[in-house]
């Protein structure tokens, strides 16, 4: 029997499968590869190779990370009452409307939570209640929260009042027959409110050629947590240097840094709520790879 033959008993479901067309292409296992693909790239970029961001602009930040950086903006100008060094600040960030009355909103949102729970979150939104008041700005806040509302503490002595002697007289005077008590007069005396005080928790030092001679300070509070707008001072022999914390959101929102010079001794502290640090002296160091640096030092804060 021929080939012919023999195809031609076949049934005609047998012959249409040979006939059937041959795909080059087979479209599941795309499907499939693609999906393989798509999940092996999510977990190198997430997990095994994460994009680190360097150099963010403050417009890109977060909501609540703008939040904190106007926090840090106000906390400054409180200190050094530089207005168009607080306004150009809040320009960068991208507010909409008026970058002033923005302020005022975004105290009113913070002043609505938890933030100010804490005497840190009260500083802040009170730092933002007085920038916006003096432009002429005005905002929920300032029905939540007084600016000083809290009462200065007083200390109530009691002190005897003295009791002068009579001028004399050419006729005796006869003694009284009963004589009364000095009166004790309260005298009030007012105290300072005391301050959250910080101490100097930990030092570290490191050698990098990118980070040559770099003193980074972080102060953060009980749980670690970033506290910024904090004023930090670096002093050395002929000089001193005051900056803030939270103006690099991109490195924390705890973070100031402040460049030294190689042979100089420097000592570091949270300004008037810290004692200084041991001198941080800014000598020369090997890194891994073999270059010559001057020593960084990483140093923390935190309340007493």
């Amino acid at each position: 029997m021929t080939r012919s033959e023999a195809s031609g008993n076949l049934s005609p479901d047998r012959r249409s499968k040979y006939r059937r067309p041959r795909h080059l292409v087979s479209w599941w296992g795309i499907l499939l590869g693609l999906i393989v693909g798509i999940a092996g790239g999510l977990v190198y970029a997430w997990i095994v190779n994460p994009l680190v961001e360097f150099d963010t602009e403050p417009w890109q930040l977060r909501d609540e990370d703008r939040a904190a950086y106007v926090a840090a903006i106000t906390l400054r100008y409180s200190y050094d009452g530089d207005l168009n060094r607080a306004v150009t600040q809040l320009l960068a960030l991208r507010l909409p409307g008026d970058p002033i009355q923005a302020v005022a909103e975004i105290a009113c949102r913070l002043a609505s939570t938890d933030y100010i729970d804490n005497s840190s979150g009260q500083r802040a939104v009170r730092s933002m209640m007085q920038f916006y008041q003096l432009q002429g700005r005005a905002g929920c806040a300032d029905n939540l929260l007084v600016i000083n509302d809290q009462p200065t503490p007083q200390i109530i002595l009691e002190v005897a009042t003295p009791t002068l002697r009579p001028p004399a007289t050419k006729t005796p005077t006869p003694p009284p027959a009963i004589t009364a008590s000095p009166t004790p007069q309260p005298i009030v005396i007012p105290t300072l409110v005391p301050q959250t005080d910080y101490v100097l928790v930990d030092v570290r030092t490191f050698c990098s050629a990118e980070l040559s001679g770099l003193i980074e300070v972080r102060v953060q509070d009980f749980n670690g947590d970033p506290i910024p707008g904090e004023r930090v001072r670096v002093r050395w022999a002929d000089g001193e240097s005051h900056f803030f914390t939270g103006l690099k959101p991109e490195r924390g929102l705890d973070y100031a840094d402040f460049q030294m010079e190689a042979g100089k001794a420097y000592t570091v502290e949270v300004a008037g709520r810290s004692d200084p640090s041991q001198p941080l002296v800014a000598g020369s160091c090997g890194t891994d790879t073999g270059q010559e640096a001057i020593t960084s030092y990483r140093v923390f804060f935190r309340p007493r």
